[in-house]
């Protein structure tokens, strides 16, 4: 019997495949726990929609993924901070500072463990630092820190 798959079910297939199982254990298992449905052509045809669909939303956020990126690098988030001799600050800048500079300067929300950083910022001067926006996109940008 040909059933699509709604959920991953071990040794058969991943979740929305449309595989052969044997009747027994289709009609007596898998249909009744909800883990796949008959494969009718109406829901070959609806499954194939849903996959469209899906396939075109992740191209669409994969553009504005793109945007956002080329919009970062062209960007410089200015944090001000007290520093003591030799351009050395007390404490210092980590990501959460990052994340609220963007946010409260650009209107740019990006998570602060998207940010990557080798160590936090512990002088003035201009830093770059990279943001990972989407799977395999990723943003430098600058991070000006001042002198309060």
């Amino acid at each position: 019997m040909k059933v699509i798959l709604l959920e991953d079910v071990k040794g058969l297939g991943k979740k929305g495949d449309v595989v052969n199982a044997k009747d027994g254990y289709a009609r007596n298992f898998l249909l009744p726990k909800g883990l796949a449905k008959e494969a009718t052509e109406g829901n070959v045809k609806v499954l194939q929609e849903q996959k469209t669909a899906k396939k075109k939303r992740k191209e669409e956020e994969l553009q504005q993924a793109k945007s956002l990126a080329e919009k970062l690098s062209k960007l410089t988030v200015e944090i001000e901070s007290t520093a003591g001799e030799n351009g050395k600050l007390f404490g210092s800048i980590t990501t959460k500072d990052i994340a609220q500079a963007l946010q409260s300067q650009y209107k740019i929300k990006i998570d602060r463990r998207k940010i990557e950083m080798d160590n936090n910022i512990k002088d003035l001067g201009i830093t770059e630092v990279k943001a990972k926006v989407y799977a395999n996109v990723t943003a430098t940008f600058k991070v000006n820190v001042k002198e309060k």
